[in-house]
C-alpha cells in the first residue's frame, strides 16, 4: 500500500503527481455532486413553500434557483479541484474562467428575477390596471438591457482589457442618444412615475386643463382618455405630470351647492319654513348628507336661498338623479304651500 502511494506521488503528469490529479478530480467530482444535490433540495423545498404562501418573494426565489445552470456548478467544482494542482503559467486561467462564468450566472439570476416579477405583476394587474402592465413591461426591457451591459463590461474587464475607453465611449454615446430621444425618455420615465405614484389608473374619470374623460390606457409614451362626447384624447405622459389633474373617481363625496329664489310676495312665515322643507327633502333621500340651507340675500327680483349638501357617491349620474329628485320635490312642496319661484321681473311706478 505504501509502495502504491509512493508510486502515485513519484509519477508525474504535466508537472503534477498522479496523487495530486486524483485528489483534484475527487474534490471536483465531490463538490459538483454536493452542489447539485443541494440545489435540487433547495428547489424542491422552495417550490413546496411557494405553494403554501401568497407572497411573491418565494416565487422569485424559486424562479431564480431554477435559472441556475449546471455548467456553473461544473466550473466552480473544476476551479476548486485545480487548487490542488500546480498549473504554472496557466495558474490564472481557471480563475478567469470562473469569474466569467459566475458573472454570467449572476446576470442570468437578475434577468430571471426581473422577468418573473414582471410576469407576476402582469398577472395580478392585467384586468384591473392594464396601463401599468404596459409601462412596467416597457421598463423591464431597459432593466434587462442594463443588467447584460454591466455583465459584459465586467467580463471584458476581468479578461484583462481596459474598459475605461469603452465605458467612456458608452457614456458619450449614451449622452448623445439621450439628447436625441430626450422627449421619448421623458415620456418613458413619466410613465414609470404614473405607474408607481398612481395619480390615476385605468377607468378613472379625470380632468386635465379644459379636457375631461375616462382613462382608457396608460402607455409607455402616451395616456389615452375617452371624452364624454366620444372622441379619444391623447396626452403625452410628461405633459400629464406637468399639468394639474383632477381625479373624480377618487372623490368620496361630492359637495353640491345650489341656489334658488322666491318672489317678493312670499310672506315671512313662508320664508322661515323653506330651509326646514329643503332639509327634510334632502335627508329623506339615500346617499345624501345635508349640510345647510339659508335665506342668503335680497336679489333684484327675488329672495335668494343657498343650499349645500353632499352626495355620498362619485358617480355623476347618481348626483344628477338626486338633484332632479330635490328639484321636483321643491316644486311640489312650494305648490302645496302657495310659494312661487322667482323669475326676472321689474315693477315700474309712474308718477302722475
Amino acid at each position: 500500500m505504501n509502495e502504491l502511494i509512493y508510486s502515485l506521488k513519484s509519477f508525474e503528469l504535466a508537472g503534477n503527481s498522479v496523487l495530486s490529479w486524483l485528489l483534484a478530480a475527487g474534490v471536483a467530482v465531490g463538490l459538483y455532486l454536493v452542489m447539485s444535490a443541494l440545489l435540487r433540495f433547495l428547489q424542491k423545498n422552495m417550490h413546496r413553500l411557494s405553494k403554501s404562501t401568497t407572497t411573491v418573494v418565494d416565487d422569485l426565489l424559486v424562479a431564480v434557483l431554477g435559472s441556475t445552470k449546471f455548467f456553473t456548478l461544473f466550473f466552480v467544482a473544476l476551479w476548486a479541484g485545480t487548487r490542488f494542482l500546480d498549473l504554472g503559467p496557466a495558474e490564472s486561467v481557471p480563475r478567469l474562467v470562473l469569474v466569467v462564468v459566475v458573472t454570467l450566472q449572476v446576470a442570468m439570476w437578475a434577468n430571471r428575477g426581473v422577468s418573473e416579477y414582471i410576469n407576476h405583476f402582469s398577472a395580478a394587474h392585467r384586468d384591473t390596471d392594464p396601463g401599468s402592465v404596459s409601462a412596467v413591461q416597457g421598463m423591464s426591457f431597459v432593466a434587462r438591457l442594463a443588467i447584460w451591459a454591466l455583465a459584459v463590461v465586467l467580463v471584458i474587464d476581468n479578461l484583462g482589457y481596459d474598459v475605461t475607453a469603452l465605458v467612456a465611449g458608452l457614456g458619450i454615446g449614451g449622452v448623445a442618444i439621450a439628447l436625441a430621444v430626450q422627449n421619448i425618455l421623458g415620456d418613458l420615465f413619466a410613465s414609470l412615475s404614473i405607474v408607481l405614484d398612481k395619480p390615476f389608473v385605468v377607468r378613472d374619470f379625470i380632468i386635465v386643463d379644459d379636457h375631461l374623460g375616462e382613462v382608457e390606457k396608460i402607455g409607455i409614451k402616451t395616456t389615452r382618455l375617452r371624452s364624454l362626447s366620444g372622441e379619444q384624447l391623447i396626452f403625452s405622459n410628461s405633459d400629464l405630470l406637468s399639468s394639474r389633474v383632477r381625479n373624480f373617481k377618487r372623490m368620496y363625496e361630492r359637495r353640491v351647492p345650489f341656489t334658488f329664489g322666491v318672489v317678493y310676495q312670499t310672506t315671512p312665515d313662508q320664508l322661515e319654513a323653506i330651509p326646514g322643507m329643503v332639509k327634510n327633502i334632502i335627508e329623506d333621500l339615500e346617499n345624501t348628507r345635508f349640510d345647510r340651507a339659508h335665506f342668503k340675500s335680497f336679489g333684484e327680483s327675488s329672495y335668494d336661498f343657498e343650499v349645500v349638501y353632499y352626495v355620498r357617491s362619485p358617480d355623476y349620474n347618481v348626483y344628477m338623479d338626486i338633484q332632479q329628485k330635490i328639484n321636483l320635490a321643491l316644486c311640489r312642496g312650494f305648490a302645496q304651500k302657495g310659494i312661487e319661484f322667482a323669475y326676472p321681473t321689474r315693477t315700474v311706478y309712474i308718477n302722475q
